[in-house]
């Protein structure tokens, strides 16, 4: 079996269920914090899914490039991040 594949696969799994357990903890909570947090992880793994695709070659990158970057592919790289930035920044600025 190819290593990258074994790696997608391992990666899949545990996205999963990461995914799946942002979703029961969304159903608990509705602190913007959290919610934004939430959203991170299930972008994340909406990356993971959509660079299987393109790996596998069934979607492409999108046509339009920023900076010499397809737009699709940096939109997977900072969305995550962006909502997990506003999840930190939610939570710090959040008065007990």
């Amino acid at each position: 079996m190819n290593p990258d594949i074994l790696l997608f696969i391992i990666k899949l799994i545990t996205g999963g269920i990461v995914a799946f357990l942002a979703i029961l903890l969304m159903s608990k909570t509705r602190d913007g914090a959290w919610m934004a947090m939430v959203g991170g992880f299930l972008l994340s793994y909406a990356a993971l899914v959509f660079d299987l695709l393109v790996n596998l070659g069934v979607l492409t990158h999108t046509a339009f490039k920023l900076f010499g970057i397809p737009l699709s592919m940096l939109l997977c790289a900072v969305l995550p991040s962006c909502c997990f930035i506003l999840a930190f920044i939610l939570m710090l600025a959040k008065r007990d």
